[in-house]
């Protein structure tokens, strides 16, 4: 059983490599925190193992104190050290299977998926939400991004993993996001949209706001 609901999903944040941000790495995601923003993703490809950590855990702390969940990149070890709510990995990382042998039930597994074929081999017994992209070009945050798949096949996707949580990656902006909710996705992850706004926290309302409207919740 899944440890994060659906919306929890919503408007997810992936963390830039901290020397991408202007002024503390911390203090960005907080006030994206306070925007909106339902879960935090550590990424981190530039830092060493004790600064990983260090990093990681002054997130933690203070994403529980706000009462938002926290997903590692990655690094199931890592997840577990900072007691992490779910762990996210991608198609050339540790598969699933050997995820789930390490973190158990105690977190949920994310997994990326970047065509139908990879969509159709999700096993529904180890995998909790699945990643979906990039829907647009994402190479400016993520050099081996696969080809970008555009709305529709976002949408053929989501429909392909019915009944997981799906989030969209990949070229979410403000200006487009309503788009990539019409598609039945239940969230989208952001990560230079934050990590280049001089206001993180209206970023995050705005696509709050924008998932509230498309799905009627408002």
């Amino acid at each position: 059983m899944s440890v994060l609901a659906p919306e929890q999903y919503a408007v997810y944040l992936i963390t830039d490599n901290p020397s991408r941000y202007a002024g503390d790495f911390l203090e960005n995601v907080e006030a994206a925190v306070a925007g909106g923003v339902t879960l935090v993703q550590y990424r981190d490809k530039e830092s060493d193992g004790r600064r990983l950590y260090e990093r990681c855990l002054r997130l933690r702390r203070m994403l529980r104190e706000r009462g938002i969940p926290l997903c590692v990149n990655n690094l199931p070890g890592l997840a577990l050290a900072v007691d992490a709510e779910a762990v996210h990995v991608g198609q050339e990382d540790m598969p699933p299977e050997a995820v789930r042998r390490a973190v158990g039930r105690r977190m949920d597994i994310g997994w990326s998926v970047t065509c139908a074929a990879e969509a159709r081999a999700v096993d529904r017994s180890l995998v909790d939400a699945v990643g979906i992209g990039p829907v647009f070009d994402a190479r400016a945050t993520k050099a081996d991004a696969a080809d970008a798949m555009g709305l529709a096949g976002l949408e053929e996707i989501v429909r392909l993993c019915s009944g997981l949580p799906t989030v969209a990656v990949g070229g979410v902006t403000v200006e487009r996001v309503e788009s990539f909710f019409r598609t039945g996705v239940d969230g989208v992850s952001v990560v230079s949209a934050f990590s280049k706004s001089e206001h993180p926290g209206a970023v995050a309302q705005a696509l709050l706001e924008a998932r509230k409207r498309v799905k009627n919740l408002a």
